[in-house]
């Protein structure tokens, strides 16, 4: 089977499409609405959980999975889908359940441990095997002879950090100014096309061969090295990113209505087990569990990791300052 084939045969078998929101009615049965480019990662790990849950419970599960941009995904529920659980890439896309739509209560990343992520990564790169354009940092991302890749910033989570992760190391050169302003323009410039979530610009990478560099979730180049393998792509971790929290929270609404309070406790518990933060790790995604990432620590090159709360005053200021329609961002970017 060819790479091609295969991608898509992956992404055939573990996208669930636009769920309903009568999907997720029998308290056995939990709908996990996600972001783009974990499929394969929720997969293994439903299968997993499942098979615990009975060992503890006697009771048989069933985890539906629904896969989109995250920030597309929000908005969905936003606008009806009936998720039990949400396991997604940012933070804002869990706090706009509550600030938007009172699903979820405010407190909700304390309800669980690190702010309720229970695992985290970091923009990185994907490059042609051999790196032939000598890719190494964010300043080779806006020479005129690179094409990036990566999702529009507007729909998806992951291009969010791509953007934060830029601009932190451009700020750090010059300060906030015309000269970091002109770097992001340049970076934006550079990409040929705005897919709207992860997935699709790991497709257009991949198997429409178009750019030099896929800027996306260190799991992630990874995952796609391991799969089409390391004779035609490789990953460089840049210098410096930013650090990619992946919240997740029980949608109280309409996980009492379907009565899977318990179940989607349990669910979401599960990935601080030892079992849950092992298959996290082996999946390049990395954990705050110490002995886990102990055992993993050579899958993870040291970088220097950008905190949202350090370096942009946290959340509402990114949103405020950044992401919010007409500030930084939309400057920026441009009616693109």
């Amino acid at each position: 089977m060819n790479n091609r084939i295969r991608l898509i045969a992956i992404a055939a078998a573990f996208v669930v499409g636009a769920a309903t929101p009568t999907q997720a009615q029998n308290p056995a049965t939990l709908l996990n609405v996600s972001y783009d480019i974990a499929r394969e990662l929720y997969v293994e790990i439903n299968a997993a959980f499942i098979k615990s849950y009975k060992a503890k419970t006697g009771q048989d599960v069933t985890i539906n999975q629904s896969h989109n941009g995250s920030t597309r995904q929000a908005r969905s529920i936003l606008e009806g889908l009936e998720a039990d659980v949400v396991t997604f890439n940012q933070v804002p896309d869990v706090q706009v359940l509550h600030d938007r739509g009172k699903l979820i209560p405010k407190d909700w990343a304390k309800r669980l441990p690190n702010n309720s992520s229970p695992y985290y990564s970091l923009p990185a790169f994907l490059v042609r095997a051999g790196n032939p354009k000598k890719i190494k940092d964010w300043d080779d991302l806006v020479r005129a002879d690179v094409k990036v890749i990566f999702p529009n910033p507007k729909t998806s989570g992951n291009a969010k950090y791509t953007y934060l992760a830029a601009y932190a190391y451009a700020k750090a050169k010059w300060g906030e100014g015309a000269k970091t302003d002109d770097f992001i323009k340049q970076l934006f410039n550079n990409v040929p096309v705005f897919d709207t979530g992860g997935r699709a610009a790991t497709t257009t990478f991949v198997e429409r061969q178009t750019g030099d560099v896929l800027i996306t979730f260190e799991a992630e180049t990874n995952a796609i090295r391991d799969l089409v393998g390391k004779d035609k792509v490789e990953v460089v971790v840049p210098s410096v990113s930013v650090l990619a929290e992946f919240p997740v929270a029980v949608i109280d609404k309409f996980a009492d209505k379907h009565g899977t309070r318990a179940l989607a406790t349990a669910y979401l518990e599960y990935l601080y087990t030892e079992e849950g933060q092992t298959i996290l790790a082996k999946a390049y995604n990395r954990v705050n569990n110490e002995k886990i990432a102990a055992q993993f620590k050579d899958k993870f090159p040291v970088v220097k990791l950008v905190k949202i709360e350090e370096e942009f005053g946290g959340w509402d200021k990114v949103n405020k300052d950044h992401l919010n329609p007409d500030a930084k961002l939309d400057q920026l970017f441009g009616a693109r």
